[in-house]
């Protein structure tokens, strides 16, 4: 089985968890017991040994040229450190800029101007990279946007991994769709996450006749994530993602005062920690009420690494089989605003019938 080359713009806590975990798994097979976090070991005939880093992009000087292997840890990354990681021989290549850095986190990404950007489709096109991460930060539409036009010209599959609306616009996913490139987005959902968690709450007063009320979701943390998001701007493509993909397991959404769902704030000593804080208000027979609280305490970027491995496999699977658009199946299994929202346990099946080539996307 070929392999599976890989770029990422992006290199951040979600890169660090992402590259580490491919080294961390590298010997495992389709005989070992199933790795936490997959759906399956093999995809397709993919192992995860077969995912292979090509190219890297950043903004960050204390990244850009460096080899990925020590970039990961580079700070302002903060994530958990669980495995050691070979030297890949990819240099992390100077992006532009655009709308990627926000006020709140100029401190802390610093941009040497004398760094100048490269050409991103001609980097990818030259490294023979197949599929590309967006790693971005939150709010990056601008940066979003003109990395998925650099893989429309070079014919590289997209997995949108933030709330820039891309798989999910109609428009962008004709485009990748007449020119037989696969994208998976949006806004990457993680493995037991605040959204899926939510999601699957929600999901439970549906089907056991419980009338939700009012809801809410709070979250803190202490990576650049979080303090990104501090910039309310920067915030609103996030909340809409995050509320829309708990909004669509109800029958009747909620009016606007009844759900508030979003980061909350920055706790720096937090570092990748994530604390999150459900609350469910609804009523039962008679109308009786009947109330949940929650609190989910995780890695933030960990949480989320298993499901891209998953997702570079089925994009590697589009490639092959010159399915191009929106991948409906995969994106809402592993996306929080997917083309089409389906119940979780709906977006499994799919998943299953697209990687049999039972469905096409």
């Amino acid at each position: 089985m070929k392999n599976i080359k890989v770029a990422i713009v992006g290199v951040g806590n979600c890169a660090s968890s992402l590259v580490q975990g491919i080294e961390y798994y590298k010997d495992v097979s389709g005989d070992d017991p199933l790795i936490p976090g997959l759906m399956h070991n093999v995809i397709g005939g993919y192992k995860i040994s077969n995912i292979k880093f090509v190219a890297a992009f950043d903004v960050d000087s204390k990244k850009v040229g460096k080899d990925l292997s020590n970039a990961i840890f580079s700070e302002p990354n903060c994530t958990t450190k669980f495995s050691d990681v070979k030297k890949w021989d990819v240099t992390v290549q100077k992006a532009p800029v655009l709308d990627g850095v926000g006020d709140t986190t100029r401190d802390k990404f610093t941009v040497d101007e004398k760094q100048k950007p490269v050409g991103i489709a001609d980097e990818l096109k030259s490294s023979g990279a197949k599929v590309l991460i967006n790693y971005l930060p939150v709010g990056s539409e601008e940066a979003t946007k003109f990395h998925a036009k650099e893989c429309l010209k070079v014919g590289v599959a997209f997995i949108n991994a933030i709330p820039v609306f891309i798989a999910s616009n109609p428009e962008w996913s004709r485009k990748f769709a007449e020119k037989k490139i696969p994208i998976i987005g949006d806004d990457i959902k993680s493995q037991v996450g605040a959204t899926i968690v939510h999601r699957t709450l929600t999901r439970l007063f549906v089907d056991r006749g419980v009338k939700l009320d009012h809801t809410y979701q709070l979250n803190v943390g202490g990576n650049t994530d979080f303090l990104n998001m501090l910039e309310r701007t920067r915030l609103k493509s996030k909340k809409i993602s995050k509320t829309q993909s708990v909004q669509s397991q109800l029958p009747t959404q909620l009016p606007a005062e009844d759900i508030h769902i979003g980061p909350s704030d920055y706790v720096p000593w937090l570092d990748d920690k994530k604390l999150c804080f459900i609350r469910m208000e609804g009523r039962k027979f008679g109308d009786v009420p009947l109330n949940i609280e929650l609190r989910l305490d995780v890695e933030d970027s960990p949480n989320s690494a298993g499901v891209m491995v998953d997702a570079i496999r089925c994009a590697k699977l589009a490639l092959d089989r010159g399915v191009g658009g929106a991948l409906t199946s995969p994106s809402s299994y592993f996306m929080k605003s997917p083309p089409i929202q389906y119940a979780d346990s709906v977006c499994r099946e799919m998943v299953e019938e697209f990687i049999k080539g039972e469905r096409e996307r």
